[in-house]
């Protein structure tokens, strides 16, 4: 298990309300869009990073966690698990605090490498799982 409940719950309530969630498109079949809608209800704001760079729930999407011009506190992970790796290494090159790699994302040298360069990180895990068990949401 990579991220405790204790660590699910200081991203979800702690680590800030601004999520790049890489992999959101305008596609409503992709689970990345029903979980930023979830985050959207939990009072996140979800940036869209996709290589169509599409508005998704009402905010401008972007090509790339670099093309943001603003501070992310946290970046929700929906590549395959080789494409991971890289994501995380961006997040940290982006100063964001937290990085979420979601169900069947698995990378086990990026999470160590995230955790390494002193952000929280939780793999294999989903939001829109998670935000209910925290008694709210």
């Amino acid at each position: 298990m990579y991220g405790d409940s204790a660590t699910v719950r200081k991203i979800l309530t702690e680590s800030g309300d601004t999520w790049a969630v890489v992999g959101l498109s305008s596609n409503r079949s992709r689970a990345a869009y029903g979980v930023a809608q979830v985050l959207q209800r939990f009072g996140k704001r979800v940036v869209p990073v996709h290589p169509k760079a599409e508005t998704v729930h009402g905010e401008q999407g972007y090509a790339s966690l670099a093309d943001i011009p603003f501070e992310v506190d946290v970046v929700d992970v929906f590549v395959n698990s080789d494409l991971a790796g890289a994501v995380a290494d961006e997040a940290v090159a982006k100063g964001a605090k937290a990085v979420w790699f979601q169900l069947g994302v698995i990378d086990e040298t990026a999470y160590e490498r995230t955790r390494a360069a002193g952000l929280e990180m939780v793999m294999d895990r989903c939001p829109a799982i998670e935000i209910p068990r925290l008694g709210r949401g």
